[in-house]
């Protein structure tokens, strides 16, 4: 077709996010034009995204380019991108755990990883972060065993469980798991007040307030905070960009990427409704959180972002770790609650005597392919 070049894609739901899978050999070598074809592909800018398969969504603008790896003891090279809804820009700065979930999936599929029975161990460098994820996939026949009763919240169904480990998931952006070296700092708003956060880099960097700081509850819905009258979406949004420049991921407010860090509101353990209607009861979770997926509030929570939150939780004086419950603490598991249910994390971290050592961190999530076949993009 004149003007439009075909695409190999395959589209995918990873946990509770979607987007298409792309292996980077069949993208052009150059950055600039690389971008191009994926802005195209996801009909970028446009907040419908009409022209494109992006779905008007932050968690359906997203896309993972995989390749096979010349790395030693690794399969793959995985690389993730926020795709701009509005704007003409992938944004490369953190991972998505979510989209992570199908990285092992796609390998198989295309012949990247030599499929074991019943279950094949996919080595995954990710580029965004230089950090390992190692992924459990079931196989059946030669494929991946995507049909199960595992069930996610915030994603109707059940599918098989995917298991992904984080190893070594400390300093992803910064270097540190405390990129201050404090447990606690103080943020000043533009309003006048000045509120403690704790700032933690695992898998991603995030900055972490409690909602009592804010003058909320904790287990506001994306709706209610995004049509606050009192502006919680403009405070997190501040509070996002002071902490980038403390942690030394930018050098001013103005140059923070949309998507790192990532900005966390926690509070204690409470019964709530989640954004479809179901009574999440207060005991079968350790703390409530809510954070930002680009410009407006995550539907769900953010594997990465969730990671972070737990290990901040099991780290003594963070402002997470004031409101979690005693027994995620003497566990080392830590239960989310969020918009659309809870979030099980498994961190293990121990303290060596002088500082904290995050050895690596366990989710479980599901995926599924919806389509393969050729996209037209023009580049």
């Amino acid at each position: 077709m004149e003007g439009y070049v075909k695409l190999p894609v395959i589209y995918m739901r990873g946990g509770t996010s979607k987007g298409a899978y792309i292996d980077i050999a069949d993208l052009p070598a150059d950055t600039k034009s690389r971008d191009a074809c994926i802005l195209s592909l996801y009909g970028s800018p446009d907040k419908r995204q009409i022209d494109g398969i992006g779905g008007a969504d932050p968690l359906t603008s997203k896309v993972a380019l995989v390749g096979k790896s010349q790395r030693t003891g690794i399969d793959v090279d995985y690389t993730f991108g926020y795709v701009g809804i509005e704007e003409a820009v992938v944004d490369y700065e953190g991972n998505c755990g979510n989209m992570s979930a199908g990285v092992g999936v796609f390998a198989i599929m295309r012949g990247l990883v030599t499929p074991v029975e019943p279950e094949t161990v996919v080595r995954i460098y990710n580029t965004n972060t230089d950090k390992v994820i190692e992924a459990h996939i079931p196989v059946k026949n030669g494929e991946p065993s995507v049909l199960g009763e595992f069930a996610i919240d915030g994603v109707p169904g059940t599918a098989s469980k995917i298991i992904l480990y984080f190893k070594d998931p400390a300093g992803s952006k910064t270097g540190a798991l405390l990129p201050t070296g404090q447990v606690k700092n103080e943020i000043t708003l533009a309003d006048g007040r000045t509120i403690s956060v704790s700032l933690v880099d695992a898998a991603t960097p995030a900055i972490f307030v409690r909602a009592d700081a804010l003058g909320y509850i904790g287990t506001e819905l994306p709706a209610d905070i995004e049509s606050d009258p009192q502006g919680l979406l403009n405070i997190l949004e501040e509070i996002r960009h002071k902490g980038a420049v403390m942690m030394g991921l930018v050098d001013t407010l103005e140059s923070a990427s949309p998507a790192v860090p990532k900005v966390c509101m926690v509070a204690s353990a409470q019964s709530y409704l989640t954004v479809d209607g179901r009574e999440i009861e207060s005991d079968s979770i350790d703390l409530v959180a809510r954070t930002k997926a680009l410009k407006v509030i995550h539907k769900a929570y953010a594997v990465t972002g969730g990671i972070c939150t737990a290990t901040a939780a099991l780290i003594p004086g963070t402002v997470v770790n004031e409101i979690v419950s005693e027994r995620a603490k003497a566990s080392h598991t830590v239960v989310l609650g969020h918009p659309s249910g809870s979030f099980s994390f498994s961190i293990d971290i121990k303290h060596d005597g002088s500082d904290y050592v995050l050895y690596k961190a366990g989710v479980a999530r599901t995926a599924r392919p919806i389509m393969e076949g050729f996209a037209y993009v023009t580049v």
